[in-house]
């Protein structure tokens, strides 16, 4: 079986909080939310690839996610100090610059470059 991974949802406690430290420290914008008389769903701008949304209630598992980006020591500068760090910023052994990070529920989220 082929597959393409289009859609990626985590489970959060609060929508409300999760979409604002999502928008505060990561610069994610929200593209739509649903049900529109009361969200409990939320999805981001998605530049290509998966999209990446959080839905408040369901299972309190948490995962982890790799993402992407251009300018991995940037985004480090930005963020050391003010979130819980997983893994420091790192030259990993197959040619990528990386490190991790959590949201405030705990699921974590890897930033790399390479």
């Amino acid at each position: 079986m082929k597959t393409r991974l289009e859609h990626v949802r985590i489970n959060v406690g609060n929508l409300t909080q999760a979409v604002k430290w999502y928008e505060e420290y990561l610069g994610f914008k929200v593209e739509a939310v649903w049900p529109p008389e009361n969200p409990n769903y939320a999805h981001f701008e998605s530049d290509g690839g998966a999209i990446f949304a959080l839905m408040e209630g369901g299972a309190s598992t948490t995962g982890r996610f790799n993402f992407y980006i251009k300018d991995v020591d940037g985004l480090w500068e930005q963020l050391k100090g003010k979130v819980e760090i997983v893994e420091q910023l790192m030259d990993t052994p197959y040619g990528s610059r990386k490190f991790t990070i959590c949201d405030p529920d705990g699921n974590e989220l890897g930033f790399v470059q390479g």
